[in-house]
């Protein structure tokens, strides 16, 4: 018998089939719906995943200005950042980021979300985000995907 018959294969960059699906986000959570948009970002719904190759789709997300945040995390939760001066920490709310656009936010959850190096900077750019149901995108022929039937 031979005993490698199976072998383990590691995806590259030529080897990659990257996708563009569409999200639908109007009415989904907003930490919930970003933890499926990095996964589909990284490619680990994909067989052939691996971790130090950019292997995930391109991923469009619709209604963006629809998303939903529970309890009162619209006003209570903050964010900060820091401009380098003294007295420089700012902080803002998601409602702050929500009125400078629904892009913003959503942009910075899933940024959170995705590994914090090149590869995640590569990946950032495979995400576009829109606040109304229009997209630019359908000269890529993209297939729109239900996100609850994802894990």
């Amino acid at each position: 018998m031979d005993t490698l018959s199976y072998k383990t294969i590691s995806a590259n960059k030529e080897t990659v089939q990257k996708e563009w699906v569409v999200v639908d986000a109007s009415g989904q959570v907003l930490g919930r719906i970003a933890t499926k948009i990095a996964k589909l970002l990284r490619g680990k719904y994909k067989p052939n995943f691996t971790p130090h190759v950019d292997c995930g789709d391109n991923v469009i997300v619709i209604n963006a200005e629809k998303v939903v945040l529970t309890g009162k995390k619209w006003n209570d939760r903050t964010y900060i950042r820091f401009t380098g001066y003294p007295g420089g920490q700012r902080m803002y709310t998601p409602a702050d980021l929500m009125k400078k656009g629904p892009r913003f936010l959503m942009e910075k959850v899933v940024k959170g979300m995705l590994p914090k190096n090149r590869l995640g900077s590569q990946m950032m750019r495979n995400l576009h985000v829109y606040a109304g149901s229009e997209h630019p995108h359908e000269a890529q022929q993209p297939k729109v995907i239900d996100i609850n039937t994802l894990k």
